[in-house]
């Protein structure tokens, strides 16, 4: 599909489910529909769409695939209501009440007399998962960012450097290559640094909103990601700070070691490979997701590590080996305990998993896969071992 196409396809599914239209503001969804990121509105109904832009209309025109007499520049939601209103089949639109202000809300229901507000959020995010060549092309981009980041860690881990300094060697990195310095999470007020990273005892603290290894942070301000502390010799060292390269996100976790690992940690990270192997043989369009999960649990009792696996310690237990990625770091599907939705064919999953033996240690292992019905690909470009340093 080309990206030009995507609002027709929004279009066949307004009229699907008997909307009047939508009206979209986020801008990763008005980005996709469109091509530009510009603060805009995005008007779209059966029979036609309207992009109107708030700021930036210098920039907006040149940077859309979508025709450009479409584009026009309009600040005052009353006048957009006042344009739109007689465009509309029946008294549904649709907004992405997932991530709408409740002040912006009310201000929708004060302009939009009559109208009934749908959370089209969902539709949206369901055509988002079926990745078309455009954002694969991208999306491996953003891989090839990250691996850069990941040759400065094996050059730049060395005995007494701080996670701190180690993250800053990775994340120059990943701007080089061009990390474009942010990444997207459709939650409000949520915080991670510039992406989990941890060292030696650090690995088994569990620290703020991220349910994965998240490291302790610099202060209790933002309490993820990289501390001062410095990395002694026989540490594992966890790096997982995400890439985004043209809007598209790339997301994976290498684990590394100052030193020789001894048998254990070597045992203990070659059962987390062959959960993650087993897995990308088995993942196709049309299994659900939680069947997925079950899997990966059922190969861990088989492998006699279910202890270990998605361990946080302290009798807590995680429920999720993955999720989907994309124009979003953490996007549909799922891949948890409880999530029905079956897998959609090209969808790109960051499967991410985890063992922590506390008489052994902590590993980690994330990879980008390319689920088809023609079968999968791993995106990420790193290799895919415990490296020894």
């Amino acid at each position: 599909m080309e990206p030009k196409e995507r609002i027709k396809v929004l279009q066949e599914k307004i009229a699907e489910k008997k909307l009047g239209a939508v009206l979209l503001s986020y801008s990763r969804d008005v980005f996709y529909y469109t091509g530009t990121a510009q603060p805009s509105w995005l008007f779209v109904s059966p029979e036609g769409y309207i992009l109107f832009v708030r700021r930036g209309i210098e920039f907006a025109p040149d940077e859309v695939f979508i025709e450009r007499a479409r584009v026009k520049e309009e600040r005052k939601l009353e006048n957009i209501f006042g344009e739109i209103s007689s465009k509309v089949s029946g008294n549904k639109i649709g907004l992405e009440l997932d991530v709408l202000p409740v002040v912006q809300m009310q201000q929708y229901k004060e302009v939009f007399q009559g109208i009934e507000f749908v959370n089209i959020s969902p539709l949206v995010l369901e055509q988002r998962q079926q990745k078309d060549d455009h954002e694969i092309e991208k999306l491996n981009k953003a891989c090839e960012a990250i691996d850069a980041g990941h040759k400065a860690a094996l050059s730049a881990l060395k005995e007494g450097i701080t996670e701190l300094e180690l993250a800053a060697a990775v994340e120059n990195a990943h701007r080089l290559a061009g990390h474009e310095g942010t990444f997207f999470i459709r939650q409000p007020d949520f915080f991670m640094s510039t992406g989990p990273i941890a060292s030696g005892p650090n690995l088994f603290r569990i620290s703020g909103l991220v349910y994965s290894i998240t490291g302790v942070g610099l202060s209790p301000s933002i309490p993820a990601g990289p501390s001062r502390r410095p990395i002694s010799k026989g540490d594992l060292v966890i790096i997982d700070i995400p890439t985004l390269v043209e809007g598209y996100h790339a997301d994976q976790t290498r684990i590394y070691i100052l030193g020789k690992a001894n048998q254990k940690t070597k045992t203990l990270y070659s059962k987390l490979k062959e959960i993650a192997d087993y897995l990308i043989e088995r993942i196709k369009p049309g299994v659900p997701c939680r069947e997925i999960y079950q899997m990966a649990l059922q190969k861990s009792k088989d492998l006699k590590i279910a202890d270990a696996f998605l361990n946080f310690g302290k009798g807590r237990k995680g429920r999720m080996i993955g999720h989907g990625i994309g124009l979003e770091l953490n996007e549909p599907p799922v891949l948890s305990a409880y999530n029905e939705a079956p897998i959609l064919d090209r969808s790109v999953i960051a499967l991410d998993m985890h063992l922590m033996d506390e008489n052994v240690g902590v590993v980690k292992l994330e990879d980008m896969i390319l689920v088809t019905n023609n079968g999968n690909q791993i995106l990420t470009k790193s290799p895919r071992h415990l490296f020894e340093l």
